[in-house]
């Protein structure tokens, strides 16, 4: 299986490799763009809820520490 990928991979290589520069410019931009974009957002998504998570675990401390320290 990995050496029909490594042999797939070779022949778009080379395949690319022979193309004019402005064509690998234009098709690494029209595929690397949207794959960049795409991961942008998931890290994005990922940092916002874990950073959310975090606040909202430390307002809840925060909350129970004043609520604890006015009843004593």
């Amino acid at each position: 299986m990995l050496r029909a990928v490594a042999t797939w991979w070779d022949g778009v290589e080379l395949w690319l490799t022979q193309l004019d520069f402005t064509v690998q410019v234009v098709l690494v931009v029209a595929v690397v763009g949207p794959l960049c974009w795409g991961a942008a957002a998931v890290i994005d998504t990922v940092v916002e809820r874990s950073v959310a998570d975090r606040l909202e675990a430390a307002e809840r401390r925060a909350q129970r520490r004043a609520g604890t320290t006015t009843e004593a």
